[in-house]
């Protein structure tokens, strides 16, 4: 929990606290984190505190039975072999992002070798447990998938109600990490033809393809539209997913895509890439891109992104779609499996 603003923070933020809404006697969780002041957990929660030069030299955690490593290249495994390793794995991206040969091969021993620890392993869609059927030896071990949950959270929907919408419209909008496999790019040439604004937002990773964006938008002509934002907070993030139009999420290279989730919630259309995972999640209710060609984007601006805004409202039927993804769910899952373990 390192980097906030990250989908893997929000996993672990989101799962650890749902986990310990069902921790019952005789089990007890204890939280392995490099910030414990943070209690991202709560006061109440048990903590060790993670320092760096443990991933050479591990404490052997004689008093823990169960260790669940919620990264696939985790370098934090305990030396004591008696207890147990729940693995749950995001995705393989490394082999969808046109990395060197060598840095496939070198990210594909080391979740082998994370696999090979593992007494039970949790894939986050059906996506990457197909991926990890197809480039890993999972030696016999169990292979689950558990969705993850829903981030929305109530206390920012109270908030967001008694706030005053001071946001111009319409507007696409998008978040995620700022780089290149998230594609954001391809969503500018769907601007040239109308008058959709687009907001994006997310840390930047990678500055260069940050600029990337800002010079293709001024390249079409529609810099004064598009707007890169930076981190935001929750509340934000909730005001612009309650006032888009449409939101849209083009990533080459998921394992689940939380915010597909999110901003189908809010009743939102979403329209997505066809790669990996999404198709999966965004199930019946997304619309989707077939091509990252940028005239098929152009026309595809120009021809169908007005109608699919303004056609029919489903908001019932993708709220019920989003509804399905619970951490609450989820924490249940995961529980069975944990006891499954401790047997």
């Amino acid at each position: 929990m390192k980097y906030p603003h990250t989908g893997l923070f929000h996993f672990c933020k989101q799962l650890g606290q749902a986990l310990l809404k069902k921790t019952m006697d005789p089990y007890e969780m204890v939280f392995y984190t490099n910030n414990p002041a943070n209690e991202d957990f709560g006061t109440e929660a048990n903590y060790y505190q993670q320092k760096s030069l443990q991933k050479f030299w591990m404490p052997r955690f004689s008093n823990s039975d169960l260790w669940h490593s919620t990264f696939q290249l985790s370098s934090y495994f305990p030396r004591n072999h008696k207890i147990k390793v729940l693995s749950t794995i995001h995705d393989l991206n490394f082999l969808k992002e046109k990395k060197s040969v060598e840095k496939e091969k070198k990210y594909l021993k080391s979740l082998q070798a994370n696999l090979d620890k593992a007494d039970i392993i949790v894939a986050i869609s059906n996506y990457v447990k197909k991926d990890l059927e197809d480039y890993c030896n999972l030696r016999g071990k169990p292979l689950h998938v558990i969705y993850n949950g829903n981030n929305i959270d109530q206390k920012y929907l109270d908030q967001l109600d008694k706030s005053q919408d001071n946001i111009h419209k319409p507007f696409i909008y998008s978040i995620g990490t700022i780089n290149r496999k998230k594609n954001f790019h391809t969503l500018l040439y769907l601007l040239v033809g109308n008058d959709l604004e687009l907001i994006i937002s997310g840390i930047i990773a990678e500055p260069d393809y940050n600029q990337y964006i800002l010079d293709l938008a001024a390249e079409l002509g529609v810099a004064g539209r598009v707007r890169l934002t930076g981190p935001i907070t929750e509340t934000e993030k909730y005001n612009y997913l309650k006032n888009c139009a449409l939101f849209a999420f083009p990533s080459i290279a998921e394992g689940f895509g939380l915010p597909v989730i999110e901003a189908m919630s809010f009743g939102k259309k979403v329209l997505l890439s066809t790669y990996t995972c999404l198709p999966e999640i965004g199930g019946p209710e997304a619309f989707f891109l077939e091509s990252t060609d940028p005239e098929y984007l152009i026309e595809f601006g120009k021809s169908n992104l007005m109608d699919i805004i303004h056609g029919e409202d489903r908001t019932p039927e993708i709220k019920s779609w989003a509804a399905q993804f619970s951490w609450d769910k989820a924490a249940g899952e995961y529980w069975e499996l944990y006891k499954k373990l401790l047997k």
